[in-house]
């Protein structure tokens, strides 16, 4: 399908924030197809609203792979996606056919971190299990021992990719009193000084941390990286948070760690799959706090997030610079 006079088909694969729409809509460029729907497009409709369009707007949830590439057809010239996270596209096979790729990196940091560190406290505190003891008339009288947790004050926390969420995450946990800042990665990074952050071998950040969060990008290295091996090299005491993504943990060998007591509690926020089955084993735990992948979600962030895919999109099809263009 060729463009409608001068417009070029866009398919949007969700409902997103009205800032992007809005931008969508008044640039006048744009032949827009919208899946009107807060859940997530059918496999059988993204292969027929991308059909002929010249721009790909998607979310997280849309694997655009090779099916749904060859199903555009030639017109593709962009793709972009409401997220910083890309491993939901076939990066090699899109770059291989001149596809330009947008995504939303930045905007979303300040949340993401303000979230994680709001996990770390209630999984740490038990916040949870408290809320659930005064709504279950748990709540007796004082017990020196009971709902105890564990604090930030002097403790070692040791953050697994010191990028630009994990260096907010450390900036907003040492004011809290943090003794030292372990961070681990592919290379030492020079903003690390901001947090006095000491660059260590994974082996050291898991043996010596109090409170462990992970905060890397999902790869073919990371996938599964936080396994047997890894709990069990952990502190009884520690506290293990993931705000990533959910492969880089093996959820069976957490939960073994959690209900052995080979770790003291786990927060996350990101699972395999998405949604978490309610009958996951996971869940029947007091000493994990999982969340529905809410790390972006304040109005602004992910109004921001919307205009700055939509703006990529734009850019695309228009053959302009993109605000954030995937350059990998």
């Amino acid at each position: 399908m060729q463009a409608v006079g001068n417009l070029m088909k866009v398919f949007v694969t969700r409902r997103m924030p009205q800032e992007g729409m809005k931008i969508l809509s008044a640039a006048g460029v744009c032949e827009l197809s919208l899946w009107d729907s807060d859940d997530p497009v059918p496999r059988s409709e993204l292969l027929k609203g991308v059909q002929g369009a010249h721009g790909l707007l998607c979310m997280l949830s849309d694997k655009i792979d090779a099916e749904v590439l060859d199903a555009a057809g030639p017109n593709l010239k962009v793709i972009s996606t409401l997220s910083v996270g890309f491993d939901h596209l076939a990066i090699d096979e899109i770059k291989q056919r001149g596809i330009r790729v947008g995504y939303t990196p930045d905007v979303l940091t300040d949340a993401t971190a303000e979230l994680t560190v709001a996990l770390l406290l209630a999984t740490a505190r038990r916040l949870p299990e408290g809320v659930d003891e005064v709504k279950n008339g748990g709540w007796s009288s004082w017990k020196p021992l009971w709902l105890c947790g564990y604090g930030l004050s002097g403790s070692t926390v040791g953050v697994i990719g010191l990028g630009r969420i994990g260096l907010a995450i450390a900036k907003r946990l040492m004011p809290f009193g943090v003794k030292r800042l372990l961070y681990s990665g592919r290379t030492a990074k020079s903003h690390a000084n901001e947090v006095n952050g000491e660059f260590v071998p994974l082996a050291t950040l898991v043996s010596e941390s109090d409170f462990i969060v992970v905060s890397c990008s999902l790869t073919p290295e990371t996938q599964g990286l936080c396994d047997k091996a890894f709990f069990s090299k952990m502190k009884k005491t520690a506290v293990f948070v993931n705000s990533s993504r959910g492969a880089v943990v093996n959820q069976e060998d957490l939960y073994e760690a959690l209900s052995s007591g080979q770790i003291a509690a786990a927060g996350l926020d990101v699972t395999t799959p998405e949604p978490l089955p309610t009958n996951h084993p996971l869940l029947t735990l007091k000493n994990c706090v999982v969340l529905p992948h809410i790390g972006s979600a304040t109005y602004s962030t992910r109004g921001t997030m919307s205009a700055l895919a939509a703006q990529n999109l734009l850019a695309g099809v228009r053959g302009t610079d993109m605000p954030s263009e995937l350059t990998c």
